[in-house]
């Protein structure tokens, strides 16, 4: 039951923040208050609250993103990934350059907003030398030219050249998640894969004009102040994308027998990262909960349904690797009325690039 104090504590902070500018002083004390609400009724005021800064920001409308996972061969031994190069039991696909521009044409067809280009650390990309690097940059700018949708890339560790390259080439993002921000956890979930590199890349492909979407994992070990230096890390840098995902067991995965957990923690994470970040993107996957897990993310104060893939084209999700694709229910046609009946609306691609349009020059006026 909620005390007193609790109450007082928590609509004096959640004025506070609703009231603040972006970037606003927020502790990590309070910041584990807010990830820390378990009684019901306070998980309602704060999922109202951050639902309420999401239409202070952008209204009612929600930014779709279709998800082309291009190549599912990685060179990497993630601890937590189903497509570590050690599970070998797990049927791969490597995307051939048509196929990749037949399904993001089919994708921008159907009406999302952005394509995104995700692979593994595919060796034939990654370790092919200048040669796979520029096939990458010529894929991304065959790719925009051919939908006149922005591109997100998600391959992993680039070189900084590469990133200037891909700029150079129409990417609008890239996505190369942390996973967390703890140096101790991320060696353990991220094994043999230097934690500064990482942190840099993202930093050069700021520089590079490159919007940077930040990911994290939840139900990997992580505490609470884990979660919390994680979102003040995002604010610092000032991450245009912050995503957050449940983590899923995976056979064939050193994790594979940890007891699957249920997606609470990720909607308060949701919601904590709306309140504290509030002017930037944050996703509500469909690939942890599929169609079904989409109202409470976007009830948390998400604004991109992310991981829209269709079907009968032989791709893949990440933490499920088939969840509801082939039944269809990650397509438009069944996720625009969901969100309809969450009193929200699909923005249009216009509405979307000219956000990413000024979230861009910001950078540079800074």
């Amino acid at each position: 039951m909620t005390t007193i104090r609790t109450a007082d504590m928590l609509h004096s902070l959640l004025h506070r923040l609703r009231d603040g500018a972006p970037g606003d002083p927020v502790s990590r004390e309070e910041i584990e208050f807010l990830l820390n609400l378990t009684a019901p009724q306070d998980l309602d005021i704060l999922f109202r609250a951050a639902a309420g800064t999401r239409a202070q920001y952008f209204g009612n409308q929600i930014f779709l993103y279709g998800f082309l996972y291009f190549s599912t061969f990685c060179r990497n031994n993630c601890r937590f990934c189903q497509y570590r190069r050690a599970n070998t039991g797990l049927p791969r696909y490597r995307k051939t350059p048509e196929e990749i521009i037949d399904a993001a044409e089919r994708m921008a067809g159907s009406g999302v907003h952005l394509i995104d280009l995700t692979m593994g650390e595919d060796p034939a990309w990654h370790e092919n030398g200048e040669a796979g690097f520029k096939r990458l940059a010529e894929l991304v700018e065959e790719v925009h030219k051919r939908t006149g949708l922005p591109v997100m890339v998600s391959p992993g560790v680039l070189p900084e050249v590469v990133l200037e390259r891909l700029a150079a080439s129409g990417v609008h993002w890239y996505a190369c998640y942390q996973e967390t921000h703890t140096p101790a956890l991320y060696t353990d979930l991220r094994q043999g894969q230097d934690f500064d590199t990482r942190i840099a890349r993202k930093h050069q492909a700021r520089s590079a004009g490159i919007l940077v979407e930040e990911g994290i994992l939840t139900g990997v070990g992580e505490t609470t102040a884990d979660i919390a230096g994680s979102i003040l890390w995002m604010r610092d840098f000032g991450v245009d994308q912050a995503r957050v995902m449940t983590f899923v067991p995976q056979p064939g995965t050193p994790m594979a027998g940890l007891p699957g957990r249920d997606n609470l923690r990720e909607l308060v994470t949701i919601a904590v990262m709306r309140l504290v970040l509030r002017d930037c993107l944050i996703p509500a996957s469909l690939d942890v909960d599929g169609l079904d897990g989409l109202p409470a993310r976007l009830s948390a104060g998400a604004n991109v349904v992310t991981s829209i893939v269709p079907p009968e084209q032989g791709l893949a999700g990440v933490a499920n690797r088939s969840l509801d694709i082939e039944e269809s229910r990650r397509s438009l046609d069944t996720i625009l009325p969901v969100i309809k009946g969450c009193g929200l609306e699909a923005a249009s691609a216009d509405d979307y690039l000219a956000w990413a349009d000024r979230r861009r020059k910001s950078h540079f006026l800074k």
